[in-house]
């Protein structure tokens, strides 16, 4: 009974900061403070009020939080394991090109126009620590540090 009363309240005092929003002429901040000042309104007399209030005081919903928290923190914990395996995105992503290239047959490959020469493919990367800097050092070494 106390939320429904707070919530009508807010939305009194929403909707009235909104005409007076539209009567200076801000018409569009009026329509948005108008919409955020019935969402209480519309809570209440959809029955979602009643519905928070008996769930906040209510073990069972409080477990299943719990349950649902558990769940998300199984969920997280896999995605961190599988994040460490070793492989960096690129890899991951890199292996699964190379994947896809070697089932795909040699006759699905797109025709290349009248004396046009197919695109040169980059060489792999490999994970020398030297490789990671070495682009940086250049352009250092080009603008004079």
């Amino acid at each position: 009974m106390i939320a429904e009363t707070i919530c009508s309240a807010v939305s009194a005092a929403g909707l009235g900061i909104a005409a007076i929003t539209a009567y200076r002429k801000r018409f569009l901040a009026a329509t948005r403070i108008a919409a955020y000042s019935l969402i209480p309104l519309g809570l209440v007399l959809t029955g979602a009020v009643e519905w928070a209030v008996d769930t906040a005081f209510s073990l069972t919903a409080w477990i299943g939080f719990g349950v649902l928290g558990v769940s998300w923190l199984l969920f997280m914990t896999t995605r961190a394991l599988e994040r460490r395996s070793g492989m960096s995105r690129k890899e991951r992503r890199a292996a699964k090109a190379a994947q896809r290239d070697a089932v795909a047959p040699a006759a699905a490959a797109p025709s290349l126009g009248r004396g046009a020469r197919p695109a040169a493919r980059p060489a792999p990367k490999t994970n020398d620590s030297t490789d990671d800097f070495s682009d940086i050092e250049a352009i250092l070494k080009k603008h004079g540090h």
